[in-house]
């Protein structure tokens, strides 16, 4: 289980790091020091999440998709950019697949 909250911090932190890269390209310049920060700490608790002993593909492809996902839900309050159906068809592939890679896993 603690892995797994690990995990949910590093997902957190990339997505705020991703946010704010979104404020900071748009000429709020201030912005990239949160960037970095959210980056850094998503690579930390990644790694506390590995060394708790939660397998790098499933670590990896659960913080890829759930960034992804996040993030394109986010963007569209924040920022009012898109997200059509199509891409939510998309998003919810990636996770479907993301559950079978977990759920192939040997336990």
């Amino acid at each position: 289980m603690t892995a797994w909250l690990l995990l949910g911090a590093a997902v957190l932190s990339e997505v705020s790091g991703t946010l704010s890269l979104r404020l900071a390209a748009g000429g709020r310049r201030a912005w990239y020091g949160l960037v970095l920060l959210g980056y850094a700490v998503a690579f930390a608790f990644l790694s506390f999440a590995l060394a708790a002993g939660m397998p790098l593909g499933v670590a990896y492809g659960v913080w890829a998709a759930a960034g992804i996902v996040l993030t394109a839900l986010v963007s569209r309050v924040l920022f009012r950019e898109a997200l059509t159906p199509v891409m939510a068809a998309g998003m919810g592939m990636i996770v479907a697949g993301v559950l079978l890679i977990e759920l192939g896993g040997v336990h």
